[in-house]
């Protein structure tokens, strides 16, 4: 067996189909493109139409298969809706990314109701609400698949200044942990993908100067990763084959940040 053989067999997702919520976003967006690079058709699913429509160009136009579905990660009619589409094109969901976040740096005693609403309802209502309806779905259908969370190292120890994220994260976990355990004998894995900092529109007002400037100091590898460094940690996870034996796993692509102390 060649090597480029060999690696196809190992990470390839040719004939399967992965469902990336949140794919309108810029590590959404990367998420679609690895995805549709190792051969799955690649649903991405959110709520901006021209990012959403401009991402399935890109993918194919590099050769890949894609199509957008739009709909709110928060609304269980929109993923009824998605679920309804997937059945009526007689498609699984091989492969279910939940990787829309929303995050704000507010001051503890700032944190207002609706902050705190509005980031538990995407960031954790979100994902709890894809593996119930998306999940039944791929139950139903027996499917051998892959879900994975996308976490951050701010589950824990949380980070300072983003508090409502952090929490939100942290339950993530373990919600990812609980269905691994629940999924395991279905032939479902569940695992979370954790982020180090890698700069995007929800983040960029909390990388101020001097958190920056932290951030590189706490970070052996002294830089951002860049959203394409997040593709090997979830091909892995998202394959068949390479990720067969892990499932209640958390990956980190954190460039050394939680190996760190002082």
């Amino acid at each position: 067996m060649s090597s480029a053989d060999y690696l196809k067999n190992m990470f390839g997702l040719d004939g399967l189909t992965a469902v990336v919520i949140g794919g309108t976003g810029t590590l959404g967006g990367a998420f679609c493109d690895a995805l549709a690079g190792a051969g799955a058709h690649v649903v991405v699913v959110g709520r901006n139409d021209d990012n959403g429509h401009e991402r399935v160009r890109t993918i194919q136009q590099a050769g890949g298969s894609a199509e957008y579905f739009s709909c709110d990660a928060t609304s269980k009619s929109g993923l009824d809706g998605l679920v309804a589409h997937l059945r009526s094109t007689g498609r699984e969901a091989n492969v279910l990314v939940n990787g829309a976040g929303v995050n704000s740096a507010t001051p503890f005693l700032e944190i207002t109701e609706e902050e705190w609403e509005r980031i538990l309802n995407v960031n954790l209502r979100g994902v709890r609400l894809a593996c119930q309806v998306v999940g039944k779905y791929m139950l139903e259908r027996g499917t051998k698949g892959s879900i994975v969370n996308i976490a951050s190292v701010s589950a824990g120890p949380p980070l300072s200044r983003v508090y409502t994220y952090s929490l939100s994260k942290a339950a993530v976990l373990s919600l990812t942990q609980n269905l691994a355990r629940e999924w395991a004998t279905k032939g479902i894995r569940v695992n979370a993908l954790s982020p180090g900092f890698f700069p995007a529109e929800q983040n960029k007002k909390v990388l101020t100067p001097d958190r920056v400037e932290n951030i590189m100091r706490h970070t052996p590898m002294a830089r951002f990763g860049s959203p394409e460094e997040l593709a090997g940690g979830l091909l892995l996870l998202a394959s068949p084959t390479a990720g067969s034996f892990l499932t209640g796993h958390n990956l980190l692509v954190d460039g050394g940040f939680t190996a760190m102390t002082i």
